[in-house]
């Protein structure tokens, strides 16, 4: 008879430490913006979505979504966005965790890079579905005409998705120098 053993997964400082590292990195590369007047508000461009790709495609899923989510919510909270503080921590950590979840099945499989391709374009439409949608919910539900909200909604799309393409390729094209970076680091031999 063979016993059933339940492995766990224990996290560990490393994991922690890696995983605060690249919240920062995020955090910090949202400063480098461009704020965008919208009909019902702002949208930005903003460097934070590469490292919020970049750091699904290196950790993974729960940790590059723990990351970007962290992040990104400390930035609304400290740039003068905090009440988009709950709804960014969502879609950042929806964001992160479908990117890394793709590019953790990817990694050792052959054509690396083009795994690594699909799941920044499918980690960043997935935000910009959600932001956009949000957006339009938001408008909505605080009263304003549907006209305006699909104009603001449109405004919103029209910077987020060229940006978008920007940061996915910006993150694939940085991808290989910092996976042979934490690989001499020895940052997946340490993974729990």
């Amino acid at each position: 008879m063979q016993a059933n053993h339940v492995v766990k997964r224990k996290i560990t400082t490393y994991d922690i430490v890696i995983t605060a590292l690249f919240a920062a990195i995020c955090y910090v590369a949202t400063n480098f913006r461009i704020d965008i007047p919208t009909p019902l508000g702002k949208t930005m461009i903003h460097c934070g979505n590469v490292f919020c790709l970049l750091s699904a495609m290196l950790m993974g899923g729960l940790r590059g979504g723990i990351a970007d989510a962290t992040g990104l919510t400390l930035f609304d909270l400290t740039g003068g966005w905090a009440t988009s503080a709950p709804s960014t921590f969502v879609m950042r950590f929806v964001m992160g965790l479908v990117c890394g979840s793709i590019s953790t099945a990817g990694r050792k499989k052959e054509k690396r890079t083009l795994w690594m391709i699909i799941s920044a374009v499918t980690g960043m439409a997935t935000y910009v579905v959600l932001y956009l949608s949000y957006s339009f919910l938001k408008g909505i539900v605080l009263g304003n005409a549907v006209g305006t909200v699909l104009v603001d909604v449109a405004s919103k799309a029209a910077t987020s998705v060229p940006a978008g393409c920007v940061s996915v390729v910006v993150a694939v094209v940085l991808y290989p120098f910092f996976y042979k970076a934490l690989t001499a680091a020895g940052y997946y031999q340490k993974r729990a």
